[in-house]
């Protein structure tokens, strides 16, 4: 049975909710602050909706997030060897993991994670009035905050991100209602996002300037024809942070948003450090050759059991087909003299070709991956899985060869 504005008004008072009115260049923003998963947040959105009238209605949505709300079949179409190809695994099985976070407490509650950003976009189309869309793309968001930190804290990124999967205590709904004073973001990464500055400025402080350029932007463009007050649903966890920005940020909007949403250039020094390991490596084989054939062709051996051995280990452990794991084994050993597609690519696109995912998979993905024996049991997920473990198998196997060799040598 859907629940209309009319059933929702008595049971919600609006002083109880975070609301914030900005007064800017003659518009005035009322930014509601919600929880992801929250029935007042919704409540309070059709309140405001019916009690106001508005000129747009702004969303902490990109439009990536804001296509799979309008349409949660499409990710059923995703072309997984072109995820692949062009590098995308990773982004993609992060961008999963997240979404667990939220589906894990909207399981125990009955409301779909972003209801009330749903409600405001309905909204919008009801009532023919502009809809936009002012949060950065999660993909530069999450690379932004994988480049932000160092490469140890980047562990704890990782870890937060699988706890986010794991973790099964059941949370009071009152607890959901405390999620109003954070970011559903920072919430999944815990007290990563807490105690590291960088991680917070790229998950919290950059997107509250953002949102705020953005809507000094949608307000002065053409599109929309003088808007004069503009409802804005954003998590709780911006509320403060945009609305400062809204009042005080100057320079212009254009500029502001594509200076925030340029993805940072990757780190030179892991390529290097990796491309000096594998010369010194090389060099110790071709020493070993000059020395003898025997102790060359050893270190040759040993190269190749090590990279390949501990990249088919990472299929074995995301139990790929026999296929998959001999493509890993032979594919890491060439690594240096093959760039392009990483082992690890040419496992999963291997797992992909054998057991070619199923309409079922996709469809039961997002609810399979909640559970951590799901992400072996589903295909689409289980190919996501082998790339990230032989592709880390293959780095451990490239540095232990590495080890192993020059000892054996010198």
């Amino acid at each position: 049975m859907s629940v209309t504005e009319t059933d929702l008004l008595p049971s919600l008072d609006l002083r109880d909710q975070p609301i914030e009115r900005v007064h800017r260049d003659g518009v005035e923003y009322v930014v509601l602050g919600t929880a992801h998963v929250s029935r007042s947040s919704v409540e309070a959105v059709h309140k405001l909706l019916s009690i106001e009238r508005f000129d747009a209605i702004a969303v902490e949505l990109c439009e990536s997030r804001a296509q799979g709300m309008r349409d949660p079949e499409a990710f059923k179409q995703m072309d997984l060897f072109r995820v692949i190809r062009q590098g995308k695994a990773g982004m993609v099985a992060a961008s999963l993991v997240l979404s667990t976070f939220q589906k894990r407490l909207a399981d125990q509650y009955g409301i779909e994670p972003g209801a009330e950003m749903k409600a405001a976009m309905d909204g919008a189309e009801q009532r023919n009035v502009p809809l936009w869309l002012i949060d950065r793309e999660v993909g530069t968001t999450l690379k932004r905050a994988w480049h932000s930190v160092g490469f140890w804290q980047r562990f704890g990124l990782l870890g937060g991100m699988l706890a986010s999967v794991f973790e099964r205590e059941t949370i009071d709904e009152k607890e959901i209602e405390k999620l109003k004073q954070g970011d559903m973001l920072e919430s999944a990464f815990s007290e990563f996002a807490n105690e590291s500055a960088p991680l917070y400025r790229s998950l919290i402080a950059e997107r509250d300037a953002f949102m705020a350029a953005r809507l000094r932007e949608e307000a002065g463009s053409s599109i929309t024809a003088n808007p004069c007050k503009v409802l804005v649903v954003i998590g709780a966890g911006h509320l403060k942070g945009l609305c400062e920005n809204l009042r005080v940020q100057q320079g212009d909007a254009t500029e502001t948003v594509a200076e925030l949403a340029r993805t940072p250039p990757k780190a030179r020094w892991p390529k290097w450090v990796a491309v000096a390991l594998v010369l010194a490596v090389f060099g110790a084989i071709a020493y070993a050759f000059h020395r003898n054939a025997t102790l060359g062709a050893q270190a040759l051996r040993d190269w190749v059991l090590y990279t390949g051995g501990f990249a088919a280990l990472g299929a074995v452990l995301a139990r790929a087909h026999p296929l998959s794991i001999l493509a890993a084994f032979i594919a890491a050993p060439i690594k240096p003299f093959r760039p392009g597609i990483p082992a690890g690519g040419i496992s999963a696109m291997a797992e992909a070709w054998v057991r070619r995912p199923r309409v079922a998979d996709f469809e039961t993905l997002r609810d399979d991956i909640v559970h951590w024996s799901g992400w072996w049991r589903n295909r689409v997920a289980r190919t996501l899985l082998n790339f990230f473990l032989v592709s880390l198998g293959t780095i451990i196997g490239e540095y232990a060869a590495g080890i192993h060799i020059i000892k054996s040598i010198f």
